[in-house]
């Protein structure tokens, strides 16, 4: 036991903490079910012998039925399970999950059978507060949780603020699964939706009567049989934070080694990215009868999972954290926040190539000479739209006059330090609100980046038409047009992160009607986006009053917790930009998508 605690014979184990809430680096964490332990500190130094982070195990005897009922066995003296002594206080906070045993049933409709699984169940509840454990694990198998959950509530709020909860749901009820599998066969996908949703329908009331606690979470359990993708996209929109594996779901190749079905490599991969961890349960059916091969197969699926693209890389970190939409016009930016925006790798590319293209269009090759076109960027920034606007008429060959006016004067000295290096006589910098702005003349081209995540929640379009008298009668708006889409989600993550949103003399209900600017990840889109509002410039149509009813088809039952916003402009002709899921720009991460939190509404489809 002494190597275990030492870390002799183990890899790193992970804190409580982190125990609770997911992995956190590249390596997968991996922990072992056992039902039956007959020795503590010896089977957890085998099983860390192994490979294995920890320890799933049950707390008391599975067999060994409490009496809090009936006498003589409820006065039965003695211990009722081991010592912690067995172990140290950092094994029990670090490397044991705890588990209820099986024969406890808090919703029986035996009265007797459901006070003395009332009794066991709190009891085990606080042993394992008493220990520390970072992580208990409770399984349900029925649609009838309400005591279990008025008994797991009552423990959260009666003061043990150690274990978080890993509910165990099976992803298809035992009862639907298919009894006819032989090894090696492929496994299939179920069609009936109804069959598909049990097992979501029983995890769904018990989290709903629990009122979304943060500390109960989700334990999925992988079967043979595999629901469809749709259903299995729903159970990826829900706080994962395990998934346990059956020996019994791997097939074996060729040189004997256990493998996992395309279907079953599929959900691996979008466990990888919730940052999963898991746990296998039932005995070694491959080589070497052990689990070694079970965890380098699942280590090497974990390395050949699809490398993290410019966008994803640059949002480590930021998923599912809700931030306030920027506001430019009514405060003045920090440098570091123009830095972040610049370093985006794709959008000033398409600025530039969208100024080049419009210089073309604009200026004949016979005048390339003579015509001067003139060039205003309304917001400026630090200078990337005017940077991206001087190479775009190098690489045209055509002549180019640039007004550069920025509101903010502290990014109006970075301005004018360009115009004293680099740019010279051929940008004019203005500090101004491009709204009080007098031009001196007007502008063949208007330049700007003033969308927001919903393409019209920052500046745009406001802004533009009132800087619209600025452009000459045929002059050019770049973007010339901008639409925004909205799409139903559902995210138990983000709704618990809104409701945490509190503020002092504010209501509690009011950070409901506030957008927010947020890298989705642990959620489950209900239906396509669609477009809500479409914005042109210039325009002679002022009027800005908006107002729109979209109907969407949602394929199965769910909970509405918000609606996400993107947006896709035209900046020049076939030079776009997007952030909708879809048409996403590769490698652009200037914007997240917006998203929009009204109060949970299950979404309940007839059957």
């Amino acid at each position: 036991m002494a190597s275990v605690s030492s870390g002799a014979t183990r890899r790193s184990i992970q804190s409580a903490k982190t125990m609770a809430s997911g992995s956190t680096g590249s390596r997968v964490s991996c922990g072992r079910d056992l039902n039956c332990v007959s020795e503590v500190a010896d089977t957890l130094a085998a099983v860390a012998k192994l490979g294995f982070d920890f320890l799933c195990m049950p707390l008391f005897h599975s067999r060994f039925r409490r009496e809090f009922v009936s006498e003589p066995a409820k006065t039965r003296a003695g211990a009722q399970t081991r010592s912690d002594l067995l172990l140290c206080g950092r094994d029990w906070n670090t490397l044991i999950v705890g588990k209820l045993s099986p024969w406890i049933d808090a919703d029986s409709e035996i009265e007797t059978e459901r006070r003395n699984s009332e009794a066991a169940l709190v009891q085990e509840l606080n042993f394992s507060a008493y220990l520390g454990l970072p992580v208990f694990m409770i399984p349900i198998k029925g649609p009838h949780n309400a005591n279990l959950a008025r008994l797991l509530l009552n423990h959260i709020h009666t003061g043990h603020h150690t274990s978080n909860f890993w509910i165990r749901v099976p992803l298809m009820a035992p009862e639907d699964m298919r009894e006819d599998l032989i090894e090696n066969e492929p496994h299939t996908c179920i069609d009936d939706t109804s069959v598909e949703e049990k097992t979501w329908s029983w995890w769904h009331s018990l989290r709903t009567l629990c009122d979304y606690n943060k500390r109960i979470c989700l334990a999925i359990e992988v079967g043979a049989d595999m629901p469809s993708e749709a259903v299995i996209d729903k159970w990826l929109g829900e706080p994962i934070k395990a998934a346990v594996l059956p020996t019994s779901i791997f097939l074996t190749n060729k040189k004997g080694f256990p493998v996992l079905s395309k279907a079953h490599q599929r959900i691996i991969f979008s466990l990888f990215k919730l940052e999963a961890q898991f746990i296998f349960t039932g005995t070694s059916r491959h080589t070497e009868k052990d689990f070694r091969s079970y965890l380098q197969y699942l280590e090497y699926l974990n390395q050949n999972r699809p490398a993290p693209n410019a966008y994803e890389l640059f949002a480590k970190g930021y998923e599912d954290y809700l931030q306030s939409p920027l506001q430019p016009l009514m405060d003045n930016l920090e440098s570091q926040t123009y830095e972040v925006f610049e370093k985006d790798p794709i959008k000033y590319s398409q600025y530039q190539q969208a100024v080049y293209k419009c210089l073309l269009d604009r200026v004949p090759e016979e005048q390339k000479d003579t015509n001067v076109q003139v060039l205003m960027v309304l917001g400026a920034g630090r200078g990337p739209l005017v940077n991206a606007s001087l190479r775009a008429a190098r690489q045209a060959d055509r002549k180019l006059k640039v007004y550069a006016v920025e509101k903010n004067p502290n990014a109006v000295i970075t301005l004018e330090n360009w115009r004293f290096e680099e740019w010279g006589d051929q940008v004019t910098v203005v500090s101004c609100d491009m709204r009080d702005w007098a031009a001196p003349e007007k502008a063949d081209i208007i330049v700007s980046e003033l969308l927001g995540s919903f393409g019209d929640n920052e500046l745009s379009p406001e802004c533009l038409d009132g800087a619209q008298h600025f452009l000459k009668d045929d002059g050019v708006s770049i973007p010339c047009s901008y639409t925004s889409f909205l799409a139903p989600l559902s995210s138990s993550k983000l709704y618990n992160e809104v409701r945490g949103c509190r503020e002092r003399d504010k209501d509690p209900e009011c950070h409901f009607e506030t957008p927010y600017v947020v890298r989705l990840h642990n959620f489950h889109q209900l239906a396509e986006p669609k477009p809500c509002f479409t914005f042109t410039h210039p325009t002679k149509e002022m009027n800005n009053n908006r107002y729109q009813c979209l109907r969407f088809s949602v394929g199965c039952n769910s909970v509405l917790h918000g609606f996400a916003g993107y947006f896709e402009t035209t900046l020049y002709k076939d030079v776009t930009l997007s952030i909708k899921p879809e048409t996403h720009s590769p490698g652009m991460f200037s914007w997240f998508p917006i998203l929009f939190p009204p109060q949970a509404t299950h979404l309940h489809i007839p059957g």
